[in-house]
């Protein structure tokens, strides 16, 4: 069994800054990629930055400069720290992982949402 959980969310103002945590628990052998997507409503989940075991990190047009990712790995633990946020930016914010369980198998674990929301 494997868990992801988010924290961190809230409402903002805009330029206002948030910083969202996720902690994996469980049967963990060793984490990859670790990620986080967004979803707003009426709209398909969509990818805001990935981190890699190794630090390597990519992000969405959208969010360069403003947004970045990082992840402990000895507490198993991915963040993402949001600035300059834009009302935009509201979505529920969804992290990911692929790891391989101590049994050996390797798949792709989400978490269960948190929501931002950008507004005066």
């Amino acid at each position: 069994q494997v868990q992801l959980v988010e924290s961190g969310g809230g409402l903002v103002q805009p330029g206002g800054s948030l910083r969202l945590s996720c902690a994996a628990s469980g049967s963990i052998f060793s984490i990859y990629v670790m990620a986080w997507y967004r979803q707003a409503p009426e709209n398909r989940r969509e990818l805001v930055a990935t981190i890699s075991n190794g630090g390597s990190t990519n992000y969405a047009d959208s969010v360069k400069g403003r947004f970045t990712i990082s992840r402990d790995n000895a507490k198993k633990t991915v963040y993402l720290q949001m600035n300059s946020l834009k009302p935009e930016d509201t979505a529920v914010y969804y992290c990911n992982a692929q790891i391989i369980t101590t049994n050996g198998r390797m798949d792709d674990y989400w978490g269960q949402g948190t929501q931002v929301t950008v507004s005066s």
